[in-house]
């Protein structure tokens, strides 16, 4: 049964240590707010899975909680390298890290596969790549009605997915719009969902076509988040803070400099924090 919780409550009955967990989001509606309250209660060994990491997967590599990573594309969008996890992966700090990395095809087609209940996907791709040679999870298949060599890859299936989205209804059901992103098939192929909101409303009466009903029963618990997709945007409600991205580059250039950053803008924060980053961004919206 679904639970509207505080983020901090619904963060700690959901996320375990060693769990497959995605914070999923394209550019669009990342989910910085539950991915700080998980760095702030200290999860290890956790297995992270998204599309496009970006800050938050640098943050929580940074932070010594990631064990793998699952990914298509690492790096501070239209700025350049992941610092943190470049790091890790280069030399082990804070400490080492497993890379699976696969094309944006194949994560969208393991996404789906894993929301389908299916055990692999099976789809063109990789053709004249280099990754399977690195990538020991992409396999190839003949199709046994025609013969054509087609590429396979292990359905995702996380543990439990995290997105941010627009709106709750008072019954529990999400409202997405604007980029959708993997963020559908991400919270259907998990076992369990969160989901960070801006609002909650009586209802969804103001529909319109370009968007995406979760509906409640995919969902184990929803927290009031406003402003919790910053420094990503929310569309209708804040733009995206493109300084934050460019500032995120020096910070996480310097391990102490990386410290000192997080530890007075997560550690000490909270949820209730987000509200007042996006203000000067509304507008803009």
């Amino acid at each position: 049964m679904i639970k509207f919780l505080p983020l901090k409550q619904a963060v700690a009955e959901n996320l375990n240590h060693g769990d497959m967990v995605a914070f999923e989001g394209f550019t669009h509606l990342i989910p910085t707010a539950a991915a700080h309250e998980a760095i702030r209660q200290g999860f290890r060994d956790l297995t992270l899975i998204r599309m496009t990491p970006d800050l938050i997967y640098d943050q929580m590599i940074g932070m010594g909680m990631a064990k793998k990573i699952i990914f298509s594309y690492l790096g501070n969008p239209g700025v350049g390298l992941l610092r943190r996890a470049r790091d890790a992966i280069e030399n082990g700090y804070p400490r080492a890290l497993d890379v699976e990395e696969h094309s944006h095809a194949g994560m969208a087609n393991a996404y789906e596969a894993g929301a389908a209940g299916l055990p692999c996907a099976v789809f063109r791709g990789y053709r004249g790549a280099g990754l399977a040679t690195v990538n020991p999870n992409i396999k190839s298949v003949s199709c046994p009605f025609t013969g054509e060599v087609l590429a396979a890859v292990p359905s995702i299936r996380p543990d439990v997915t995290f997105v941010h989205a627009q709106k709750a209804d008072r019954k529990g059901n999400v409202l997405v719009e604007g980029i959708i992103g993997i963020q559908k098939e991400a919270v259907l192929a998990a076992k369990r969902a969160v989901v960070t909101v801006e609002e909650v409303v009586d209802n969804f009466n103001d529909l319109h076509p370009n968007l995406t009903v979760l509906p409640r029963w995919t969902i184990a618990a929803i927290s009031v988040v406003p402003g919790g997709s910053h420094p990503s945007y929310a569309h209708g409600y804040y733009a995206r803070d493109n300084a934050a991205y460019l500032e995120w580059d020096e910070i996480a250039a310097d391990r102490d400099k990386f410290r000192a950053w997080m530890q007075a803008n997560v550690i000490e924060k909270s949820a209730d924090d987000f509200a007042a980053r996006v203000e000067h961004l509304r507008k803009a919206a």
